[in-house]
């Protein structure tokens, strides 16, 4: 997963190399953090920038089960959900209760944080849901983690909100007319499928008026233009 801190630097996680990176304006790149505690993160996945600088990425850990996305190693962590803050290099755990934590994004106002477990990928019977957690301490943990959607007979994959604070998910992996972007409002409700010919692994809204919506899937990059505007910064 890539995304873009508040000076639009290009923020990574890195499977391979197990770590998460910033690429500087002059093609520097800069190691944010590539362990934790002593211990090598695991396979860092997804990330999001908050707008007081924090990064917030989730290690599931996948790079380490096959080679063709990372390579095949022990875990020395257990799946967690951090905080970091770039500045101090001070990192937290802020969940530490997922199966395959994924994809993550925040509300428009920052007070919610979604996050998404695959844990069905690789797990018999495992989660197929997107859970969502209150920002609370001026935003240094989450608190209060709930239920937002269960994704069955799918899975999620990354996700995104818009200024309405609907949430928009890549999905696959269900059966016929599963694959694609879905998205949900603020309380979970479906409001709506858009359908791809293949699995939906991530999505982003982009353009100049960030009303058009780009999805990745297996073999291809598709967009499309739709009715809001997403609320991702910068």
């Amino acid at each position: 997963g890539n995304t873009r801190d508040r000076q639009g630097r290009l923020v990574t996680c890195e499977h391979g190399a197990r770590r998460v990176t910033r690429t500087e304006h002059d093609g520097r790149i800069t190691v944010l953090m590539d362990s934790f505690e002593g211990k090598r993160l695991n396979a860092p996945n997804d990330v999001v920038v908050k707008t007081d600088g924090t990064i917030w990425f989730t290690d599931p850990g996948y790079g380490l089960l096959k080679n063709y996305e990372g390579a095949v190693a022990p875990f020395e962590l257990p799946r967690n959900v951090y905080r970091l803050d770039p500045e101090s290099g001070q990192a937290t755990v802020v969940a530490g209760d997922f199966d395959r934590p994924n994809g993550l994004c925040f509300s428009p106002d920052e007070s919610l944080l979604y996050i998404v477990d695959t844990g069905a990928s690789h797990t018999p019977n495992g989660p197929r849901h997107i859970r969502v957690f209150d920002v609370v301490d001026g935003g240094a943990r989450l608190a209060n983690g709930r239920l937002f959607v269960d994704m069955a007979p799918g899975v999620a994959d990354g996700i995104r909100t818009d200024l309405d604070g609907n949430v928009w998910a890549a999905a696959g992996w269900g059966g016929e007319g599963y694959d694609g972007a879905h998205c949900y409002a603020p309380d979970g409700t479906l409001i709506g499928r858009i359908h791809l010919p293949e699995p939906c692994s991530n999505l982003c809204f982009g353009g100049i008026k960030k009303n058009r919506l780009f999805m990745t899937a297996g073999q291809s990059l598709y967009s499309i233009f739709v009715e809001t505007t997403g609320a991702q910064v910068p």
